[in-house]
């Protein structure tokens, strides 16, 4: 259940990362995908700053600056 729950809240930052990162876009399938990975990244970058997220608002925090420093990444490696 644990890993259903994350991979929707992945979801719903894909979502809203791609809102906030705006451009030429990838399309709404890469940047759930994004998202799913950039909740893990924010999970790392936030660990590593010793910050911790808790509960749902927490954790859309967390995920929503992971996917938009990876959203970030993925469009400037595709764009050279």
């Amino acid at each position: 259940m644990w890993l259903l729950w994350e991979i929707l809240i992945g979801i719903l930052v894909g979502f809203l990362a791609g809102q906030i990162v705006k451009g030429r876009g990838m399309g709404v399938l890469v940047d759930l995908i994004v998202g799913i990975i950039g909740s893990l990244l924010g999970g790392w970058i936030f660990g590593l700053l010793g910050l911790a997220a808790y509960g749902l608002i927490g954790q859309l925090v967390m995920g929503v600056v992971g996917a938009v420093v990876l959203l970030l990444l993925v469009r400037l490696i595709k764009r050279t």
